[in-house]
């Protein structure tokens, strides 16, 4: 079973997908800001992080540039899911390392589980 890391504060959205991911059959760990996040990846080990932009306390490409800092989690696929729809956002997030940016307002939670399916295949 795949483990999977939302860093969301977003409470409505993120339970949204917590609730599609388990249908899927997916194993889910929550962090509702870039610290808990960060301290959720190393314990958890999760096998895909869906990562929020703003944040409380740590923003998200805070949150990307630590993770592929250390060992034990750069190689961690990371999809970026944020309401940061501009060029320079998209291509900050991919230039740290995402493996996909996915704009919230483009993506249903379907489109979105679909995207993770091919990724951890």
């Amino acid at each position: 079973m795949s483990k999977i890391l939302i860093i969301e504060d977003d409470k409505f959205l993120r339970e949204l997908i917590v609730r599609k991911l388990i249908q899927e059959k997916f194993e889910i760990f929550e962090a509702i800001d870039g610290e808990e996040g960060l301290k959720k990846m190393k314990e958890a080990k999760p096998d895909l992080v869906l990562l929020d932009l703003i944040l409380p306390n740590m923003d998200g490409f805070e949150v990307l540039r630590r993770m592929k800092e250390d060992i034990s989690l750069a190689q961690v696929p990371v999809f970026i899911l944020s309401n940061l729809g501009q060029r320079e956002d998209i291509e900050k997030g991919l230039k740290l390392g995402a493996v996909d940016y996915l704009v919230k307002a483009h993506f249903t939670p379907n489109e979105i589980i679909e995207k993770i399916k091919v990724v951890l295949k």
